[in-house]
């Protein structure tokens, strides 16, 4: 049996939530043809600069392996203040616990020491550099760029 997916626009009973009301006057008023001419112009700018991710295994005619382009939609997702407050507290935790990670990398190592994360995961990644043990970089920002998914749950009421 599935779930009904959480409609980010409409509340449960078909009325505009108040935080999409002006966008969903908006978005009424635009032409499908417009719509899809958007959609078509995004997916050619994310082509051209790269915005694609490897489909490991897959295959073209070719035999070349495959990209697609990262999923979006053109309707944005708004976030009223009172819900993006408690998101933004959980995403910093996040990107605080990351850039953390990090630096244990780099440093003392204690999430290897104590079993969490074993050596070879680390040291045999691609991404890890020797070069950059002990070394301690400013206010201890490891990762100035970080992409966090925000997911609504499945409890969601709106």
């Amino acid at each position: 049996m599935s779930r009904p997916m959480f409609d980010e626009m409409h509340a449960p009973n078909g009325v505009v939530r108040e935080h999409y009301r002006h966008y969903a006057r908006w978005l009424a008023e635009q032409a499908d043809e417009s719509m899809a001419a958007r959609r078509e112009e995004a997916e050619m700018i994310f082509r051209r600069v790269g915005i694609t991710f490897a489909v490991y295994g897959a295959k073209d005619e070719e035999g070349a392996g495959t990209e697609r382009l990262i999923p979006f939609d053109l309707i944005p997702r708004i976030i009223p203040a009172h819900e993006w407050r408690t998101m933004e507290e959980g995403l910093v935790q996040r990107v605080t616990a990351l850039n953390r990670f990090i630096h244990d990398v780099y440093h003392g190592q204690e999430i290897i020491k104590a079993g969490v994360i074993p050596a070879e995961q680390i040291f045999q990644n691609a991404q890890f550099r020797p070069e950059m043990m002990g070394v301690d970089v400013p206010h201890q920002i490891y990762s100035h760029i970080a992409g966090i998914d925000i997911v609504r749950a499945p409890n969601a009421d709106g």
